[in-house]
């Protein structure tokens, strides 16, 4: 049953892949290139290539000149391949977005404001994460010292004593 499934779902990305088309493909690849969608993936081969010199270089130390010649030329030889991933990385942009949407995707981060996100965007991003963290905790102070004070007036349990700056409500009480 299992393979029946998969069989089918192989079959159908086939179909899938087949109706992309080369427009289609190029506006993904555009638009990969815009966003520098796969540069993050650059450090791939010379790391593993770096890894697998230590880990070689460990066993066989009388071996350095020779494994480290080896596993550059290898290396060397397999970045070719680098081109693998940005294929498949067009292919996965063409099936999750419209043609249309990934020409308006390169035009916009090829613009002056589009590189600005690029540059800016992951430090703005950084930032809205830590904003979040703080809000966050004010909220589960505020709710906390609301629910409590609730409990109180209900007769169910003594109000909490109001939090000190930077303290969540509860923290050093006693329950």
């Amino acid at each position: 049953m299992l393979a029946a499934v998969a069989g089918g779902l192989v079959t159908v990305s086939a179909a899938v892949a087949q109706e992309i088309s080369d427009s289609h493909l190029q506006a993904a690849r555009a638009a990969i290139s815009a966003i520098d969608a796969t540069d993050r993936y650059d450090a791939i081969l010379p790391d593993v290539a770096e890894a697998l010199k230590a880990r070689l270089l460990q066993n066989n130390p009388d071996l350095e000149n020779e494994i480290l010649m080896f596993v550059d030329e290898e290396a060397l030889a397999l970045a070719a391949r680098r081109g693998d991933l940005e294929s498949e990385a067009a292919e996965i942009y063409a099936r999750a977005l419209r043609e249309e949407d990934l020409q308006a995707i390169a035009e916009f981060y090829q613009t002056e404001a589009g590189q600005a996100l690029i540059r800016n965007g992951p430090i703005a991003a950084r930032e809205v994460t830590e904003a979040a963290a703080i809000w966050q905790r004010g909220i589960e102070r505020d709710l906390l010292e609301r629910v409590g004070a609730r409990l109180a007036e209900a007769g169910l349990r003594q109000a909490p004593a109001p939090a000190e700056e930077g303290e969540t409500a509860g923290e050093g009480t006693q329950e």
